[in-house]
């Protein structure tokens, strides 16, 4: 008999009223299999399903229903415009829309407007039904879940339910989370970080799980976790409000990722806290493969080394200290839907997957990821320059609040280092000369511009396609 993904809710006894709060509403996780149960005898049989991943109980009870009934869930960002979220509902095939309140085009609209053909399935917490088939193949798509699409319509990477659950016994391994944590969190949910490790996580180990709806720095402070989760958008807001800070310094584990911790809120956390953050590295389509350890060091700047059962390999040209980061391992998706082409030219010819970030790898194993390998690795005067490694540097000013760094051209370095910022009271000399001062003099930028704020995404990530031309 096949075990089940979502363990702790096949687990008899040791239930509570309160094992999952989301967006205030507590669940026992006998109620949300009561419920969920209700869901999969709604969706049984649909090739797959479309979840408005709002931060609800709702949202929670249609992905677990359509888990248990063995169909593949595709989660829809609530806050996408129309185009976007046509191309998701069509391009999956989706032919149910799972949701606990309207699809609406903005915010406050009375009616749906989705153009797609698609049936609205309402979610209803206080529906029951008792679930009793099987267990899916763990060979079977569990989650479509779409890329950023930064280089064209987004793609839908295909993560088996087999996958799924390697990555998360890799992470409580790594974490050593128990069904005694509690997690908290407030990411969306129609990503990897907030839903697969943010919900499932919680629902595969047994831990408690508090969704505070919004992660702000006094919904943390006040959620009591052992555990917690968040992007470096997160961890700077919480160093800002140190009361906030010191609140969390009883909790067990504090997580970053889905972006760099830039070393500066590093080590404010580690002063606030009382303990150093756990860094952790993945993608869409290849899950959490690297990451520090509860137990072991943790250092600025490093996502670590690999989970159990996952290799890399830094694949660099001749003489340099950083190239492509690959992997192969079990938590890799299964290709990208109806998309052949794409999914050939995401491996190696010896079959590594091809993460497109630039890493390094020091000596003891740890690795640092310094930057994608399409906009963070700069060719200047000959040399390899990674991005990340400018960042860094530059946040380590204390007039700096944000940095991103890019390659311009340049009609005799082939490349020059761009640095925009958000900072206060500097000028550009002093920061190209404070950053010479900290890494190699070739490494420095050659120009600075200073914006009010860089352009991000829902997750924090700096979308330096968006930054105004150099």
């Amino acid at each position: 008999m096949t075990a089940p993904l979502l363990t702790s809710l096949a687990a008899p006894g040791g239930d509570r009223p309160d094992a999952l709060t989301v967006g205030g509403r507590a669940l026992s996780r006998e109620d949300l299999l009561g419920a969920a149960g209700a869901v999969a005898a709604r969706v049984a049989g649909a090739p797959v399903v479309a979840v408005r991943a709002t931060p609800t109980a709702e949202t929670v009870t249609a992905v677990v229903g359509a888990l248990l009934a063995g169909v593949p869930v595709v989660p829809v960002p609530p806050d996408s415009g129309p185009a976007e979220r046509d191309h998701i509902l069509r391009d999956s095939g989706a032919a149910l829309l799972l949701t606990g309140e309207p699809l609406t085009g903005d915010p406050g609209a009375d009616a749906p407007v989705e153009t797609v053909p698609v049936e609205t399935v309402p979610v209803d917490l206080t529906e029951r039904a008792a679930w009793t088939k099987p267990e899916p193949d763990p060979e079977s798509t569990a989650l479509i879940l779409y890329t950023s699409g930064t280089t064209g319509a987004p793609k839908g990477a295909l993560i088996s339910r087999r996958a799924v659950a390697a990555d998360l016994d890799g992470l409580a391994e790594a974490w050593a989370w128990t069904p005694d944590d509690t997690l908290v969190h407030g990411l969306p949910l129609f990503h990897v970080h907030g839903l697969v490790l943010g919900v499932l996580g919680a629902l595969r180990t047994g831990s408690r799980l508090v969704h505070t709806g919004k992660p702000t720095p006094a919904a943390y402070a006040a959620a009591g976790g052992s555990l917690y989760f968040g992007v470096p958008t997160v961890w700077n807001r919480v160093v800002q409000d140190p009361e906030a800070a010191r609140a969390l310094s009883a909790a067990r584990l504090l997580v970053s990722g889905s972006a760099p911790l830039p070393a500066p809120v590093f080590r404010d956390l580690e002063q606030l806290t009382g303990q150093r953050p756990v860094e952790r590295y993945g993608m869409t389509e290849s899950l959490i493969t690297l990451s520090t350890r509860a137990n072991g060091e943790r250092r600025p700047g490093s996502v670590g080394t690999p989970l159990t059962g996952i290799r890399t390999r830094i694949v660099a040209e001749e003489g340099a200290e950083i190239g492509e980061l690959q992997l192969t391992g079990p938590t890799l998706f299964d290709g990208y839907l109806n998309r052949p082409e794409a999914t050939a030219g995401s491996y190696t010819d010896d079959g590594w997957f091809r993460t497109g970030d630039i890493a390094a790898l020091d000596p003891d194993g740890f690795h640092r990821i310094v930057g994608r390998a399409s906009t963070d690795m700069i060719k200047s005067g000959g040399y390899r320059i990674g991005a990340g490694e400018v960042e860094n540097a530059l946040l380590d000013h204390p007039a700096v609040r944000e940095a991103a760094v890019v390659g311009a051209p340049h009609d005799d370095l082939g490349q020059q280092i761009v640095a925009y910022v958000v900072a206060d009271g500097i000028g550009e000399q002093a920061l190209i000369d404070f950053v010479a001062t900290q890494l190699s003099v070739h490494k420095r930028p050659r120009k600075v511009r200073f914006l009010d704020a860089l352009p991000r995404n829902a997750m924090g990530k700096p979308q330096k396609k968006l930054l105004p031309p150099a």
